[in-house]
């Protein structure tokens, strides 16, 4: 774990995060005693309108959800590769290592790696200057805060695109997929997810935040794409 945790650093320059002490995470996702920047929001769930998402080019955009509920998709039908912009989808690392390793092999000798990956990839399209797009699975509140501070020091701001589907339809797109994620991780992911949707309610979000927008299924199927300007 030690060689592992050093490797980490090592590749994305960034240190091993240890565990918070009771109440860091509230206090950075907005919720507790901690102040928190009160941020726009826009709440398009109950509508199926066709529309763009605009934002500042070079700022970073977080989506966020449930496993199974649509992140990856909405971030691949919605937002075009270019020069200027950059999808991190830590499920794009895993098909490519997947693809490239023996089918027999479970993920889960090689998802230490995939990690890795990710989170290079991660860091060099912030340092990009281009405008970011990232997958985030809704439970890591550190990695949300980081990108708000990393942000911030850039001066740029950290918008939110948060997916609220019932647990039933993410379930559901976890099985369309063929992964489903342990009742154990799920049922993680749904606490901090609730969290996370009665934070972006009150406009509550780390200091760096610009906007959030709150979307369901239908919402979110009815999205022209993103776009930055």
């Amino acid at each position: 774990m030690d060689s592992l945790r050093s490797a980490y650093a090592t590749v994305t320059g960034w240190g091993y995060t240890p565990p918070r002490p009771p109440g860091a995470e509230a206090a950075e996702s907005g919720s507790g005693a901690a102040p928190a920047s009160v941020v726009r929001r826009e709440d398009l769930r109950g509508t199926a309108v066709r529309r763009t998402l605009r934002f500042p080019a070079g700022d970073r955009i977080v989506v966020s959800g449930l496993p199974g509920s649509g992140k990856s998709t909405l971030i691949r039908r919605s937002v075009a590769v270019q020069d200027t912009v950059r999808r991190i989808d830590s499920q794009e690392v895993r098909e490519r290592w997947a693809a490239r390793l023996p089918r027999w092999l479970p993920y889960g000798v090689y998802r230490p790696f995939v990690r890795l990956a990710h989170f290079a990839g991660l860091r060099a399209a912030l340092a990009s200057g281009a405008s970011v797009v990232v997958h985030d699975c809704g439970a890591q509140s550190w990695v949300r805060a980081w990108l708000a501070r990393d942000a911030r020091r850039r001066g740029r701001a950290l918008h939110l695109v948060l997916l609220d589907v019932p647990p039933e339809t993410a379930l559901r797109g976890q099985a369309e997929r063929g992964r489903r994620v342990s009742d154990y991780a799920f049922l993680r992911h749904r606490r901090a997810v609730r969290q996370l949707i009665a934070d972006a309610e009150t406009g509550r979000l780390p200091r760096g935040s610009g906007s959030v927008v709150l979307l369901d299924r239908a919402a979110a199927g009815a999205l022209r794409g993103v776009a930055f300007e």
